[in-house]
């Protein structure tokens, strides 16, 4: 950890990088939730209750619009939907 100049009771820069990249590691393994969002659209329960089968909803979304990818529920970036093999990925373009 850094230790502390004792003539004026201050860290040096480089004491402080190490403190922080100590700080980083320790955050490393912590696991989150990751999520893009295509969109959303707002519905009355009666249109809700009326959804079924086949039926498409609106998003307010744009077709070709940039997608937000959140960690634990706060947004992180913007991306584009892609193709992992035969699954769905998201390419990200732009770090918020």
């Amino acid at each position: 950890m850094a230790e502390l100049d004792q003539e004026n009771n201050v860290e040096t820069e480089s004491e402080q990088s190490e403190v922080s990249i100590d700080n980083l590691k320790v955050l490393e393994n912590i696991e989150v939730k990751l999520t893009v969002e295509v969109g959303s659209s707002q519905l009355k329960i009666r249109d809700l209750l009326r959804l079924n089968e086949g039926s498409v909803v609106e998003l307010e979304r744009l077709a070709g619009d940039p997608l937000d990818i959140l960690a634990n529920g706060v947004q992180i970036a913007r991306g584009e939907v892609v193709m992992v093999g035969e699954r769905f990925g998201s390419k990200i373009y732009r770090s918020l």
